[in-house]
């Protein structure tokens, strides 16, 4: 079978890199790829724009495709599923009706009191002076998010009520003509994924990752700095918990407002001191970097489980198998990042990584001639599975030193809160702004501290 996967990403290269183990794969087009699918067996890239819906139709229809895997939010926000069922053609992938539970984060809470769904207490404000007014009658400390996709960068964790206020002024400055402020939990941030055909879903491992820039989860928040799975906060009877009360009434509710929801449902949790789950955000793809530790850890052929979601059979799927491993993930950034970071850096030492046992996902690369050269903040995810979580800590980060680029920046503190080994030695500090009030989503959120994007 012949298989696209839309976007250029750590991501789509996770998504290619397993279906490449897969003998039933033949071909695996990338739109547009990265530096890494540039190299990968059975992988070309094509330059087309993930946006062109009609251009990608035509050539899938062209190629023969089996199976089209959307990865990330944008285009599935704009309907590009929509235009490719339009087509006759397998996509992976919710509409964009369905897309609205990551697009519109009111929408979403709509949909969450319908189902009955356990989240923070929030309102809709489609004014600056109603979520003032609001702000000052909850009192701080207190979420400000943007209703629509920001890139990461539309949510503000405020300590204070000047903070907050300020947080409007900005994201109502920004273009955002609708707030929802939302009560501020507190507990650790997991990742749980429901793959859907829309009636029948599986969940994938949890996994939990480390949103801020500096050891010791300081600093600014990014995109995530790495990532651990399975989660050992999430024991079975907690999942148990989580499929039924979270994610199979929120399916539910998507069906009585007729949405025929067939992707990733991306749940981020808070689990309260409590112990209780509680959703921070529902996302309509795959995550990043959790898919780079989560794919890893699956036997079942990732083929096998998206064709069933996209003929309406993931009931008759047997249960997914896993390996027994731990995986551990931890990602090299660019100077500067997540502010302004430089660009066109040659990248050396990947095949003396993956000498090392590891798998180097790449996320912000491209070929350039002969070489490979940083594109994006986060360059490369590097992963490791073992026995353990200090097992697979030990070999990603002995296979990232291999690695180099001017400037190359990773935490040496990935997975610290299920490791007994120490954190490898530090080599050098990074010069980052530690306040948290006031800061935006890219300035707080660790996994242990407040809700965050992902």
């Amino acid at each position: 079978m012949r298989v696209m996967v839309v976007g250029g990403g750590g991501r789509e290269h996770a998504i290619a890199w397993m279906l490449a183990k897969s003998p039933r794969v033949q071909k695996i087009l990338c739109i547009p790829g990265n530096g890494g699918t540039a190299t990968l067996p059975k992988c070309q890239n094509i330059a087309m724009n993930p946006q062109d819906f009609d251009g990608i139709a035509r050539f899938a229809g062209v190629q023969g495709i089996s199976l089209i895997i959307v990865g990330p939010e944008d285009p599935l926000a704009k309907g590009i599923s929509d235009h490719l069922r339009q087509q006759n053609l397998p996509v992976f992938g919710p509409t964009q009706a369905g897309a609205q539970i990551e697009a519109s984060k009111s929408w979403a809470k709509q949909l969450m009191a319908q189902a009955n769904v356990p989240t923070a207490t929030a309102k809709t404000c489609t004014t600056a002076a109603a979520a003032k007014s609001y702000i000052q009658r909850q009192g701080a400390p207190i979420v400000v998010k943007a209703d629509g996709l920001a890139a990461g960068k539309g949510v503000v964790v405020a300590e204070t009520v000047e903070a907050a206020l300020k947080a409007v002024d900005e994201l109502t400055q920004q273009g955002f003509e609708k707030l929802v402020i939302e009560e501020f939990l507190e507990g650790e941030e997991v990742s749980v994924f429901a793959l859907t055909d829309g009636k029948t879903f599986r969940t994938l491992l949890p996994a939990q990752d480390h949103k801020r820039i500096g050891e010791g989860d300081t600093g600014k928040n990014t995109g995530g700095m790495g990532v651990y799975a399975p989660a050992p906060l999430v024991t079975p009877e907690l999942m148990s918990r989580i499929e039924a009360e979270i994610i199979a009434p929120t399916l539910q509710a998507l069906r009585d407002e007729e949405i025929d929801y067939c992707g990733v449902l991306y749940v981020g949790l808070m689990i309260t001191p409590e112990g209780n789950p509680k959703v921070v955000e529902f996302n309509c793809r795959f995550g990043d970097p959790e898919t780079q530790v989560i794919l890893p850890l699956l036997e079942t052929p990732l083929e096998e489980v998206l064709l069933a979601c996209v003929k309406g059979k993931l009931e008759v799927l047997p249960p997914l198998e896993w390996k027994t491993d731990q995986a551990l993930c931890v990602v090299a950034a660019a100077p500067g990042y997540p502010e302004s970071y430089t660009k066109g850096m040659k990248i050396q030492g990947i095949e003396q990584a993956g000498e090392k046992g590891a798998v180097v996902f790449h996320a912000g690369t491209q070929q350039r001639g002969s070489e490979l050269v940083s594109s994006g903040g986060r360059v490369l995810g590097v992963t490791a599975l073992g026995t353990d979580f200090d097992a697979a800590a030990e070999q990603a980060y002995d296979a990232i030193a291999a690695i180099n680029f001017e400037g190359i920046y990773y935490r040496r503190d990935i997975g610290h809160r299920v490791r007994t080994s120490p954190a490898p030695p530090k080599t050098g500090d990074i010069a980052q702004d530690k306040s948290a009030e006031g800061a935006t989503a890219d300035e707080i959120g660790e996994e242990g501290t407040t809700e965050t994007e992902a």
